[in-house]
């Protein structure tokens, strides 16, 4: 049985033969493991028991552009949402371990989050 340790913080582009691979945990960046999902074709995640153990009691985002993680309590983040039904999506997530995927975040594209957030919080006049 061959191990295979791959350093990068996402893998993209090829296709490869997981099943023996080691990677570095793109949550923490410090265990390495062989747990991973194929998130979409050709671009994996590995998490190591650590951060899957971490998932009980926090919400854990993975930019999936830079690979920079965010894991914020389940309580705080709760308590903090305004949006209502978006509150009730989180809560109803609360017991599941879970680990999301984010398009992009404010470390590698802080203009278009702050343009994102302008446009939801500008006042419209009729």
């Amino acid at each position: 049985m061959t191990m295979r340790y791959i350093r990068e913080p996402i893998t993209r582009g090829r296709r490869q033969e997981m099943k023996n691979d080691i990677g570095q945990c793109n949550i923490c960046q410090k265990g390495h493991t062989s747990t991973h999902v194929e998130v979409e074709a050709g671009i994996v995640v590995y998490v190591c028991p650590e951060c899957i153990e971490r998932a009980n009691d926090n919400f854990i985002w993975l930019c999936m552009s830079c690979g920079k993680s965010y894991v914020r309590p389940k309580e705080l983040v709760i308590n903090r949402i305004k949006d209502h039904e978006l509150k009730r999506a989180y809560m109803l997530c609360e017991d599941m371990l879970m680990i999301q995927g984010i398009d992009m975040c404010i470390a590698c594209d802080p203009e278009r989050i702050l343009d994102y957030m302008e446009t939801q919080y500008s006042t419209v006049e009729c």
